[in-house]
Formats: C-alpha cells, sequence, structure tokens
C-alpha cells in the first residue's frame, strides 16, 4: 500500500509511482478521494463531539426541556449515521483505488521496460565449445522429464521429472536450505493455498490475479511463491528492533497461469505452471533494508556460483520492476542452447509496500513503524535443473556437479540404452 501522506506532500514519492510507466489518472483519484475522505473524517468527528456535548446537557436540563434535547439528540444521531456511512464508502472506495497504484521506484532503478536493465556485473565465462543439446532435448535423451503423458494428462505447460533427475533434485533442495539455515534463514514448508487476503497483503493482487488459479470458487488462491505465505507469518505484529532482521526460507510447490507467455519456452521444464522453489523473506527495520536487499543478492550469488554456472546480475528497470518492488536485481545464467543469459533469480526490496497492508511494524525508540520486507528466490528448482542439464553435459551423460555429488550419491548419470 502507498504511503497516502508522502504522495500527497513529497513530488519525488509521485513521481517514483509515474517512473513505472503506470497512467497518472488514478493516483489524481486517490488524492481526490483522500482529501474528500478527510474532509468527511472532520465532519464525522465533529458530530460525535456534538453527540458527547448534547447528552451530557439532557442530564442536566430541566424537565421541561428534555423531551426538546432528546429530539435534538435523535436527529443529531441520524445525521451522525449518515455522515458514518459515507465516511465508510469513501474509505472503501479509497482502499480500492489506492490497491491499484505501485510503489514507487527507487530513484537509482534504471529507466525503461524489460531490455532495459542494468548489468551490475558478469561473473564466469559462456563455454566456448559447441553448443550442448538443449534442455529438452537432452533431459528426454536422459529419460529426465517426460511431458508426453503429463500433457494428456494436465495440459500444456505440465511435466514429470522423472528418475536420477529426482535424486538430483532432492539434493539440490537440501544443498540450498542447509546453506540457507547455516546463514540463519528459518526454514518453512507454509501453505500454498491462502485467502484473497493473503494474496492482496503480501502485494500480488489486484494487479497479478490474472495469473493466479483460483480453488474452492475463489475461496482460496495457489500461491505462484512462498513469498506470499511468509509474508502473514507477523500479520499485524509490532516486532522488537533488536530481534531484526527476521529471516525465513520458504520450501513450495508453487503455481503460475504463465498468462501472456503463449509461445514462449513451451518446451521442456523451464516456463511451467507448476514448479518447486525456495524463497527467501526477510522483515527488517526501514533503515537497514538497503544492505538487507544486497545481503540476500550475495546469498543468491553465491547459491549460483556454487553450482559452478556462469551469470550476471542485471538491476531491474522501472517499466520492469512490478508493482510491489520499489529496486529488484535478476541472476540470469548463460544459456548454452540459447547463447543468452536467461532469468535465474531475482530478489526485491518492498520497502513498506507491504507491511502497511500487513500491518507489521517494528518498534523505535520514538514509538512503532512499518518495517521493511525483502524476498529473493533461494533457488527455483526446476529451471536450475534446466542450466544444470545443459551445463554438465559429458560425452552423452549427465555429470552431477560437484556440490551435490554427496547429497546425490552419484557423480553421473549414463543416458538410457536404447
Amino acid at each position: 500500500m502507498i504511503d497516502l501522506r508522502r504522495l500527497r506532500d513529497d513530488p519525488g514519492y509521485r513521481a517514483g509511482i509515474e517512473r513505472k510507466r503506470v497512467d497518472a489518472g488514478p493516483v489524481d483519484e486517490v488524492l481526490a478521494l483522500d482529501a474528500e475522505t478527510r474532509t468527511q473524517r472532520t465532519v464525522v468527528e465533529e458530530l460525535r463531539s456534538q453527540q458527547k456535548v448534547i447528552s451530557k446537557e439532557i442530564g442536566k436540563a430541566a424537565p421541561e426541556q428534555r423531551d426538546a434535547r432528546k429530539g435534538e439528540a435523535s436527529a443529531l444521531k441520524d445525521r451522525l449515521k449518515s455522515a458514518e456511512d459515507e465516511l465508510t464508502a469513501l474509505e472503501a472506495r479509497l482502499r480500492e483505488v489506492a490497491l491499484r497504484i505501485p510503489n514507487p521506484a527507487d530513484p537509482d532503478v534504471p529507466e525503461g521496460g524489460e531490455n532495459d536493465g542494468e548489468v551490475v556485473r558478469v561473473v564466469g565465462e559462456p563455454p566456448v565449445v559447441a553448443p550442448p543439446l538443449d534442455h529438452a532435448a537432452f533431459a528426454d535423451a536422459m529419460g529426465f522429464v517426460e511431458s508426453v503423458h503429463a500433457v494428456e494428462m494436465s495440459g500444456s505447460r505440465f511435466a514429470s521429472v522423472m528418475g536420477q533427475a529426482v535424486i538430483v533434485e532432492l539434493a539440490l533442495v537440501r544443498w540450498v536450505i542447509d546453506r540457507l539455515v547455516g546463514k540463519g534463514f528459518v526454514p518453512v514448508v507454509p501453505p500454498v493455498m491462502v485467502r484473497e487476503q493473503a494474496m492482496e497483503e503480501a502485494g500480488f493482487f489486484p494487479t497479478d490475479r490474472s495469473q493466479v488459479y483460483e480453488v474452492d470458487g475463489g475461496e482460496l488462491f495457489l500461491v505462484g511463491t512462498a513469498e506470499v505465505p511468509l509474508s502473514s507469518l507477523h500479520r499485524g505484529e509490532r516486532l522488537d528492533a533488536e530481534s531484526l532482521p527476521r529471516r525465513y526460507a520458504g520450501i513450495s510447490t508453487c503455481f503460475r497461469r504463465e498468462a501472456g507467455t503463449y509461445g514462449k519456452d513451451t518446451a521442456g521444464i523451464f516456463r511451467v505452471h507448476q514448479f518447486d522453489k525456495i524463497e527467501m523473506f526477510s522483515f527488517c527495520a526501514p533503515d537497514a533494508s538497503d544492505a538487507e536487499h544486497e545481503y540476500i543478492l550475495a546469498v543468491e550469488e553465491e547459491i549460483i556460483g556454487g553450482l559452478g554456472l556462469p551469470y550476471r546480475v542485471v538491476k531491474i528497470a522501472t517499466g520492469d520492476l512490478g508493482a510491489a518492488a520499489a529496486k529488484k536485481y535478476d541472476i540470469e545464467v548463460w544459456l548454452p542452447s540459447e547463447g543468452r543469459y536467461r532469468e535465474a533469480t531475482s530478489c526485491s526490496n518492498y520497502r513498506d509496500f507491504s507491511a502497511r497492508r500487513l500491518e507489521t511494524r517494528v518498534k523505535m525508540d520514538k514509538g512503532s513503524e512499518y518495517l521493511h520486507t525483502l524476498n529473493g528466490t533461494g533457488c527455483a528448482i526446476g529451471r536450475t535443473l534446466v542450466y544444470l542439464f545443459e551445463h554438465y553435459q559429458e560425452n552423452g551423460a549427465f555429470v552431477v556437479p560437484d556440490a551435490l555429488r554427496a547429497l546425490a550419491g552419484f557423480d553421473r548419470v549414463q543416458a538410457p540404452t536404447a
């Protein structure tokens, strides 16, 4: 939720919203509704004050005056009820429109759209050998992924991970979790079905509703990331500053409609409707969120680098940030079969955007403030397997990365014989 006071008083705050290439109409509407709501709130408070005064006066009035005063009190009660109803309607409309306005982009976020991110650094060299089999063909040849019957059963963009690839996947999950726990992240296996309120408070509704699967007639929704349930772990709470940051690592199956991606990445398991993911989530003090963002990014780099994958870090441009993020980094890994970098992880600083919806605060010396929330991909399991399939091919076999060998229990997987 945006900060209405800052929207009224800080031109830079509004400029940060408009840099996300949003229509100024809702911003103007929110400002008008905010002014009308504050005026109406003053009316209600004045009528309530008058009501208290007349209630006292009735008790002190002479008997012959009481009926008249009671009549005045009754009329005042009706006026107050009408004013309160109008205020309630205005507040509801104000919230409805305010929910559509995105978090302002930080000043150092580059301008532009999907292809205008700023490359912060490049780590590792893309292999110079001939491109390997693409991940989909290799996974099929190795018996790692089955999609024909999965599509017959569930529709497009569904697949089953098979055989030794499952063992590698489980090793990958354990390897990542071990590292996150070692860094103080509390592991969580959260619910993957949540109420609409949770999606809204996490910052996903109303803007990303088209990407979400509804369950039980719209009573529940399947999450596209563990970020949603993790954000609710301290809903409505006041946390001690000394206890921050609170860091969590959510392990969950995730579901996304992938609306708007028709014809993109249809082969293999790069872009599917159901996938497993480990998500980092942090609650921190407002003055610590910049450092926390860099820390989460460093953890992501350690994981990607620990798997021996060449990558680059990209600071995402304003038009590709998403509604809730004030600033976002992507880590893109080199995909040999395509000869380009593709997204593997992301991490975002939401500032106080979600905390305002969640009513999650931190106790400070001068009272309580909304804390800041951040999230980052610990590991998108299926997509990471895609990169491993392409980078760890050797003479038709799959070589298990060094980091995963002890947990997997084997060093390589030979292609099945015909």
